[in-house]
């Protein structure tokens, strides 16, 4: 009886694991600037992770137009 019950346990015990929505760079985008802009705890974080990355992306078309130069 033991054993009937841990086989049915392991077979009905599959992953219910969901996988995030694929979002373009856009969409995520659009909801990292809601997050940064609510009141939740770490909105700052997201905040401060937005303008890391929008500093390092100009940063990186300066360099970009500057190997560009004759």
């Amino acid at each position: 009886m033991l054993v009937a019950t841990l086989l049915c346990c392991a077979a009905c015990g599959g992953s219910s694991e969901q996988s995030a929505p694929v979002r373009t760079e856009a969409e995520q985008r659009a909801v990292d600037s809601t997050v940064g802009a609510s009141a939740l705890p770490g909105a700052r974080g997201v905040q401060g992770a937005m303008k890391a990355a929008d500093s390092a992306s100009a940063r990186n078309r300066q360099l970009d137009s500057l190997s560009k130069l004759p």
